[in-house]
Formats: C-alpha cells, structure tokens, sequence
C-alpha cells in the first residue's frame, strides 16, 4: 500500500475519534443539564416544604399564627415566645432590636425556615426593615397590615391605634397609616399593662377593665369609628376593649391581614407548599420561659394545634 494511501487512512481513523469523543461530551452535556435541572427542583421542592417561622415576646403573636394556619393549613410553622425577656414594650428599643435578631437567625439557621413572621409590634417597629435588608428569606412585618387593615373599616376618617410604649413611641403606625391614607387622622395611645395582663390570663376582671377605661379615655375623647389592636395580646382584651370603648367604634385585629401579607408573599417567591389531601402541616412552639405555662396557656389560646412546647434558648 502506497504510503499516501496510509496516511489518509490514518487522517479519516483520526476524524472518525474526534467525532465520537464530540458526540459523547454532547451526550454528557445533556445528562448533566438534566441532572443539575432535576437537582433544582428537588431544591425547590424541599425549600416549599421548609416551615414559616413566626416570634413575639410571649402568647400574643399565636393570634397571627391562628389566622396563617386556619389561611395556609398545609404550611410547616415553627413559633418562638420569647416570654422570659417579655413585655418588650417598656425596654429600650436597642434591647428589642438585638432580641428580634437574635430569634430570627435563630429561626433561620437552627430551623432552616423559608420566611420570618415578626408577630410582636413592637419588634417589627423597630427591627424589621434590619431584618429584610440582612436575612435571606421574606421577612413579613405586622404594622402594615395592621394599617391596611385600620383605613379600610373607616367611615369618618378619624382612627385610632393602642400598642406597647415601644410601638406607639416608634411613630411606625403613623407612618404606615399615612401611607395608606393620607387624609385619615389617626390617634395613638400606648397601653402599658395590657400585655402582663394577658400573659397572666387574666383578660376580663375589675382589675383590667379599671386599666382600659383608664388608658383609652384618650381615644374615646377623639371621636374614632375605629381601633386596631396594635399589640398581638390585645385581641385577648376584645371584649373588655369593646366594653370601654362602645358599640360604635369597630375593633380591628391585623391578624387574618398579616395572613394574606404571609400568603402573597409564599405565591411571589414560588415558595407555597403544595396542596393536597396528605399535605396539612406541622406546628412546632417553642418557648424561652416556661414551656408547661406556656403549653397550658397557649392551648387555650390557639386551640388543638398547639399540643406541646419545647424549649428555645440562644446557641
């Protein structure tokens, strides 16, 4: 055989590797695209199924996580009650500011939570643009809705909102509800008690209706049609609230606002957890003061769902 006849033999053997090696890193390339597309849905999918963590000062914020259950009931919850540092309303704001913290790295580093609920007013007023700039989940606030909430039941315009020292001192409620509505003229009275109150189940009595008619004189005098509850203890006080303050004046609970804030916010980032008929969710409580007190108490609360507390301390 002549030798050109050799090397180009040798040139096409040579052609016929470079084209199977081709082939075979474009099949690799396929499989690996498919692997990594697979491994991203896996990630999302598990992301879906990671818990909602949610913190107050103490039993209060279980008004805003009855109102996210009985909204989303296949999502995972995760609740911390920060009752041995409670009531955060007459602490310095720097104090609440480094306990928010502290509960919600907690939350996303030991329990691996998709999105934070900051269920405490006086935590969000202070914390929760820090948080939404600093974590790296969806951090969900009450005062908004709360004055979302507030605007929307008015007739007269004139309203009015109670909170925890912290809060009301915060000016947060009066810069929500003026961006809601500019031309609603707002009351704010701060309710020191209220909280103890009800941290200690006592939500009706001599005791706590001599305090409301006390404290809330202020709001009555300013002629409001309507009053949020901007503490998540006070829904506890409603009827002695009601009591005080009159038939004409609506009571405005955040909590089923503060709901579809935490739902529309799952649907915006595709982190809803899938519904379906063995989907319904887990409920974990957590406690850093008495977890039996805080189990009993909370139940009453709550309702069934809460069936046990654990204990939460800093790691």
């Amino acid at each position: 055989m002549k030798r050109e006849e050799l090397l180009r033999q040798v040139r096409v053997r040579q052609q016929e590797a470079r084209m199977k090696t081709k082939a075979s890193n474009a099949i690799r390339a396929v499989a690996d695209l498919h692997i990594g597309h697979g491994v991203a849905l896996l990630a999302m999918s598990a992301q879906k199924d990671q818990p909602i963590g949610m913190f107050d000062s103490g039993f209060g914020g279980l008004t805003v996580a009855r109102s996210v259950i009985d909204l989303l009931p296949s999502e995972n919850l995760v609740y911390i009650g920060d009752t041995a540092r409670y009531p955060y309303g007459p602490k310095p704001a720097s104090d609440v500011r480094n306990f928010a913290i502290e509960l919600a790295n907690s939350l996303v580093n030991d329990f691996k939570v998709k999105m934070i609920v900051v269920a405490c007013n006086t935590a969000a007023a202070v914390a929760l643009q820090e948080l939404q700039e600093t974590l790296p989940v969806p951090v969900i606030g009450v005062v908004e809705p709360g004055a979302r909430a507030l605007v929307s039941v008015t007739k007269n315009k004139r309203v009015a909102v109670i909170g925890t020292a912290g809060t009301i001192s915060s000016g947060a409620y009066d810069k929500a509800v003026a961006h809601v509505s500019s031309d609603v003229v707002l009351t704010a009275a701060a309710c020191p008690g209220f909280v103890e109150f009800v941290e200690r189940d006592e939500t009706t009595g001599v005791a706590v209706t001599e305090l409301a008619e006390k404290l809330l004189a202020p709001v009555r005098n300013a002629d409001v049609d309507a009053l949020l509850l901007g503490c998540t203890h006070y829904p506890y006080l409603s009827a002695v609230i009601s009591q005080v303050m009159g038939a004409g004046v609506k009571l405005v609970n955040g909590a089923d606002e503060t709901a579809n804030s935490v739902r529309d916010a799952l649907v915006k980032n595709n982190i809803a957890r899938s519904v379906g008929a063995s989907s319904k969710g887990t409920h974990e409580f957590y406690s850093s003061g008495d977890v039996q007190q805080f189990a009993e108490l909370g139940r009453r609360f709550l309702g069934p769902e809460l069936s046990a507390t654990k204990y939460w301390q800093k790691k």
